[in-house]
């Protein structure tokens, strides 16, 4: 958390950049309780904007109230979209984005701001992604910069890159989970009204990233039924016979509406109540492993691990009560 800038300047897109002052710009409301008294995250990131004058972005004309310089001062730096790969990003501003990553700075970019990085030597030897569009170009003219073409995000540590447009609000979300907690970024993309959890490894190519909400749409029930059961040991068949539909039509309409299957979907709905759990109750893994259908805290353990990157216990600590410690 700490500071934050977005580096700006002409050439850049309008929606990376809106979509990562609008996540990071002002913190979501939240309920009420001694941590957060007043219903909001006290302490929230401090965002600049951050530029070598008046800027053209997008469509627009941005003045940015701060020079680049400022990136060094940075915790984390924010690198929007590049509008023309085919011209390389302007040398001030690599020069700066490289600075503020040799200050200690983490830097993410947003869809094809990884141009902005791979020229700055941050994807050098790294695994990285971009707009599917554009990896094949990120890979030829950066040849020691790993790109996967085929997921919506990859975390480095201290450097992060996102594919393109929905996938930005991925990357954004997912820094806010990395520093305030699963229950805050939920909040956060409720306010959005976005999906709270799309994991960096999902294929980019998704039909529709959020279920529909049509009560007539044919997963409009069945959902909040499995999410009011995720303590049952539920199969792909009794989500059919619920939706009173074959395994096959079923799967159909779940790619369509979340791109992916019924079982990772229903995996992922697991993993984000054993999150929530482990940071706001006092249950031992074994309950959470029961309450979130994983039968023993060995699985639960073995899914969560593999999943978030961390054993549960390691997760509860670093983000009891809704923020790391």
């Amino acid at each position: 958390m700490g500071t934050l800038a977005l580096a700006v300047t002409d050439g850049m897109l309008h929606f990376e950049l809106s979509v990562a002052y609008e996540i990071f710009g002002s913190p979501p409301t939240v309920p009420a309780s001694p941590a957060f008294p007043a219903g909001t995250v006290d302490p929230w990131y401090e965002v600049s904007v951050c530029g070598t004058g008046s800027v053209r972005v997008g469509p627009y004309r941005l003045e940015p109230g701060h020079g680049l310089e400022r990136l060094r001062r940075a915790d984390t730096v924010i690198v929007p979209a590049w509008a023309d790969v085919d011209v390389e990003p302007p040398g001030d501003l690599v020069d700066a984005v490289r600075a503020a990553h040799e200050a200690g700075a983490r830097v993410a970019s947003l869809c094809t701001g990884a141009f902005v990085l791979a020229a700055a030597g941050l994807l050098d030897g790294k695994r990285a992604t971009t707009h599917w569009a554009h990896t094949e170009a990120l890979a030829a003219r950066y040849p020691r910069v790993e790109v996967d073409p085929d997921v919506l995000y990859v975390d480095n540590g201290s450097v992060l890159t996102s594919a393109g447009k929905a996938a930005a609000l991925d990357l954004c979300l997912h820094l806010v989970r990395l520093d305030h907690g699963s229950s805050i970024a939920n909040a956060a993309a409720r306010r959005l009204v976005v999906p709270p959890l799309r994991a960096g490894g999902q294929a980019q190519f998704v039909t529709s990233p959020v279920p529909a909400q049509d009560e007539h749409h044919p997963l409009s029930e069945l959902l909040p039924w499995v999410i009011e059961r995720l303590d049952q040991p539920l199969t792909v068949e009794d989500l059919a016979r619920r939706a009173r539909m074959s395994s096959r039509h079923l799967g159909r309409h779940f790619k369509a509406a979340t791109g992916t299957t019924p079982l990772q979907w229903l995996h992922t709905q697991r993993i984000r109540l054993a999150q929530e759990l482990l940071e706001n109750s006092d249950q031992s893994i074994d309950a959470i492993a029961a309450a979130t259908g994983m039968g023993t805290a060995t699985t639960l353990r073995r899914h969560f691990n593999r999943t978030v990157g961390v054993p549960p216990d390691t997760y509860r600590r670093t983000f009891r009560g809704g923020a790391p410690q």
